[in-house]
Parts: C-alpha cells; structure tokens; sequence
C-alpha cells in the first residue's frame, strides 16, 4: 500500500522536533561544559623568540590552555629582553622560551618574582658555546677561544677582509647577545674577533654554505637546534673551550665547568614558562598547567630538525604540534586533569 506524503508529515515534522530538541540540548551542554571551564572567557597572549623553531613550544603550551577554555591569541614574536618586561607589565600573558640562567638579567631586571612567575622545568638539558669546523681546528692546534688573540688564528676564519675572525652571532635583544659581548671583554678579544649579528637563519644558513665549500667557520650555537644535526660536534666541528668562567649580570658567580672538565662559556641551561604574577594568582589552573608542563629536549630538536628540511610554514608547525600530543595523549590529558584540578581548589 502507498503511504501518501501528507500521511507522513505529521511523523516526519515529530522526528525533526526530537532531533533538533536534542541538537539543542548537546549545545547547551557544550556551552555549560565551556563555561565551566576554569578558563572560560579569559584572554591568553604568548610571547616568543623572533626564531621560528621556538614556535613548537609556545604552540603546545596554546594547545593546552584552550583546552582549560582559555582565549589563547594569536602568538607574537619579540625580542625575549622585551618579551620579559611586556609580560610584567601585563601587556601579554607568558613565554615559553625563557632560557634559564642566560636571560636571569632579563627576569630580574623586569621587575623579578614581585612581577613575573616561573615555576616547573619546561625543558632542560639546553648547551651552547662556541664552535670551529674540525678540519681547521685539528690543522692548526685550536681549542680554545682565546686563541682567536692570534693574529694568524683570527684571519682563518675572517670573511670579509677585515683580519678579525667572524663570529656568527646572536641577533639584538637575545640573551646569547649579552653572554657573547661580555665574553669578548672578559676574553680580550674585541680587537681580533667580529661579533657578527643581525637575523641569525640567514647567518646561520652563510655559515652552513661556507663550510659546506670547505671553508672555515667559526658560530655560536645552542641545543635543542637543528644546526648541530647538519654540523655535528665530533665529527664535522668541534666545540672550543674559553680560558676561564665568565658571565654576565646575575650569572657573574656561576661557574662554566661542567662535570668532564671541560668549559665551553655557559652552563647548561633549562627552559622555563615565564608568565604575568597577578595573572597566575588569578588563575591557578594555567599556574599548575605551566608548573606540569615538560617537553623532552629531543622532541624539540627532532621538530626543529623537520622545519629545516623544508616542513617550516605555520600549517606544518601546526600539524607537529597535534602529531605531538597525538603521540603523547596520555601525558596532555595528565596536565590538563591536574590543572582542572587546581582550578577547582
């Protein structure tokens, strides 16, 4: 028998009521859930390094807190001396790439613990120094920083026909820049080395093209980073050691040595979340969320490592930072519990 369409509206118009009576009941659900949330209509707002590898991090950290219902913005990019002082001020809410001890200064000089709050270890086990290509060093003897003093030394690794070596540097308003001025003074080597500076990826990307023409090089560099994947240390570089402990400011008692003997001018360091004081006593879930949080140096480098190879536009970034927590999903939800936890208290 055939059912006319008129003998079916009556059942059809009951079947839509039902669905969008239960359409609306899961949106009210979802908002009531969002609301509840501890970081329910609170704008967030990083702050990173002008370096496009420090992305990954502050990106992971954005994740996390939009799942405690924060408004996270848009990242900015700033020099991390100023970074320091715009979250003091309020101006912005954290940063998830101080580098502790190397910008110590730039904490205390913000206003310090009365201001700014750090607590947790985000990442650790960060080295930085000076490095040589390995088939200068071993040609001519070179171990040490202060050989650069050497007039012959110095013109090895001299670029522009100066007769000073050539330092690829620190960009401008980095904590490396401060380590690296001082250490010059402190080493006596303002006259025979130049402190080459300006945006480090293109200084870095000259270095790497010279020493892949045999020519020697002489750079600053750190780990977690790509570069001592490309230029390994022990194989095609090595690391110089500096003629005595030396720092900067607040660093100036900290001893350079590390456990081998060795003393390469900066002590290990370990990358902390620094964000706005009156920020984090108002919000104890983001508080706890940045004192949990704790990324392995590796998966910093691999990452790191992947936008070298060309995987490096804000879609990709993205996308390793979702494959992370993807492969580590049981660790995120840990934070996020703990951190509803707290801001439940």
């Amino acid at each position: 028998m055939k059912m006319s369409t008129d003998s079916m509206t009556p059942r059809n118009g009951a079947l839509c009521a039902k669905t969008l009576f239960a359409a609306s009941l899961l949106t009210l659900a979802s908002s009531t859930f969002a609301a509840n949330l501890p970081g329910a209509g609170i704008k967030v707002q990083g702050l990173q390094n002008t370096i496009a590898e420090e992305t990954f991090q502050t990106s992971l950290v954005n994740k996390a807190l939009a799942k405690l219902g924060y408004d996270v913005q848009p990242i900015k990019e700033i020099a991390p001396v100023t970074a320091h002082v715009a979250i003091a001020n309020g101006d912005a809410t954290f940063m998830a790439d101080h580098w502790e001890p190397l910008h110590a200064n730039f904490y205390t000089n913000a206003g310090g613990d009365a201001k700014l709050s750090m607590t947790g270890v985000y990442s650790d086990n960060s080295a930085q120094g000076y490095l040589i290509d390995k088939a200068t060093a071993e040609k001519y003897n070179i171990t040490n920083i202060s050989q650069m003093a050497d007039p012959k030394i110095a013109r090895l690794f001299d670029s522009d026909g100066d007769g000073k070596a050539d330092l690829t540097g620190c960009d401008p308003g980095w904590g490396c820049e401060e380590a690296i001025e001082h250490h010059l003074t402190a080493f006596k080597l303002r006259d025979h080395v130049t402190h080459k500076q300006g945006s480090y990826s293109a200084l870095i990307a000259d270095t790497l093209i010279r020493h892949k023409e045999g020519k020697p090089v002489f750079y600053y560099t750190w780990t977690p980073y790509w570069v001592s994947a490309v230029m390994k240390p022990g194989i095609d570089v090595v690391w110089l050691e500096v003629p005595f402990s030396s720092l900067p400011g607040t660093q100036a008692k900290l001893d350079t040595k590390l456990p081998n003997g060795k003393n390469y001018g900066f002590v290990v360091n370990q990358q902390n979340i620094v964000a706005n004081k009156q920020f984090i006593e108002a919000n104890p879930a983001a508080g706890k969320l940045f004192e949990v949080m704790k990324l392995n140096s590796a998966d910093i480098n691999a990452q790191n490592m992947r936008m070298n190879q060309g995987e490096s536009t804000a879609a990709d970034i993205e996308r390793h930072t979702n494959a992370w927590i993807g492969a580590h999903q049981k660790l995120f939800d840990g934070w996020i519990a703990q951190a509803m936890a707290a801001g439940k208290k």
